[in-house]
């Protein structure tokens, strides 16, 4: 399976593709498919995150609305808590996601956080990969754990934080970890109209006390999906935050590389493992997923 061949596949291409990285992770074929895909990225990638009730995938169907009214197509990630029994995402973001399914400029994939406490789950990096080279913006929706929700950094462009009014969340926002990771920050349910302007100056003055990305002053903006309010200005802010970062985006882009190497070679052979393998970069053009190979035929041996 090419990138060549999902392009024109459509999404039942890509459900098989998906499919095949869960299935098949260490396969040499699925290692080519990331790597092909990682070297030809095409989309913005927007991380959402906040507690579990916020308003997250109605506010997803709203920015994705956003975005199709603008022409552009969109990959979906929602990462749903974990079944007990049988491991799979429990709540299942595909059936409160309001999407058209014939519109082939949308696709939505639900998946299970499973044990990771980091609010993503194992699949997110590969299912981001391959999307970022077929979308023009894909969108992750994290489990919604709190503060242990901090590995979005690690996959999305922009990370925005999502605030409840009245609900004690912007002081759970005031917590260390959490006031450090967004570049936008949404006070959903905005038709709470005096709860959500107060949520908002607890929320700056969190902020004003935080160090910011330089050259960017985090916006706090209140939206509200059920009135339509403020939506169009956060989709702007989302751009505009990407054409801010677009001088730094490839170096970016490279420390998560590096960054998903190390944990790739950590979870599959420990400590002594991470040891053994010595410098794990991403010299000249080269890609964790070719990388990840090597590294793991040289510490088998």
């Amino acid at each position: 399976m090419t990138l060549d061949g999902l392009k024109g596949g459509g999404k039942a291409a890509l459900a098989r593709a998906l499919a095949r990285i869960e299935s098949q992770p260490e396969a040499p074929e699925t290692a080519a498919l990331l790597a092909e895909a990682y070297r030809q990225p095409r989309a913005h990638v927007v991380g959402i995150t906040g507690p579990p009730g916020v308003g997250k995938s109605t506010l997803l169907n709203a920015l994705i609305t956003g975005w199709r009214k603008r022409g552009r197509t969109v990959g979906v990630i929602a990462v749903d808590p974990s079944s007990r029994r049988s491991g799979g995402a429990l709540l299942g973001d595909r059936t409160r996601l309001s999407t058209d399914p014939e519109d082939q400029g949308i696709f939505v994939r639900s998946m299970a956080a499973r044990d990771r406490l980091g609010g993503l789950a194992e699949l997110t990096i590969g299912a981001m990969v391959l999307m970022r080279a077929l979308y023009d913006v894909v969108l992750i929706e994290t489990v919604g754990v709190g503060q242990s929700e901090t590995d979005v950094v690690r996959v999305a462009d922009t990370v925005i934080f999502c605030v409840q009014p009245g609900s004690g969340d912007s002081l759970q926002f005031m917590k260390a970890g959490i006031a450090e990771i967004p570049h936008i920050v949404l006070v959903t349910k905005a038709d709470m109209e005096r709860e959500a302007r107060r949520a908002r100056a607890d929320v700056e003055g969190a902020l004003s006390l935080s160090e910011q990305e330089s050259g960017w002053e985090i916006p706090v903006l209140l939206v509200s999906s059920m009135r339509g309010d403020g939506l169009d200005e956060a989709v702007e802010t989302i751009d505009r935050h990407a054409a801010a970062q677009e001088p730094y985006r490839e170096a970016r882009r490279r420390t998560q590389g590096e960054d998903w190497l190390l944990e790739f070679v950590r979870e599959r052979f420990g400590r002594d493992g991470v040891r053994r393998a010595g410098t794990l970069t991403l010299p000249g053009d080269s890609d964790p997923f070719t990388r990840l190979a090597d590294v793991s035929a040289q510490l088998a041996r």
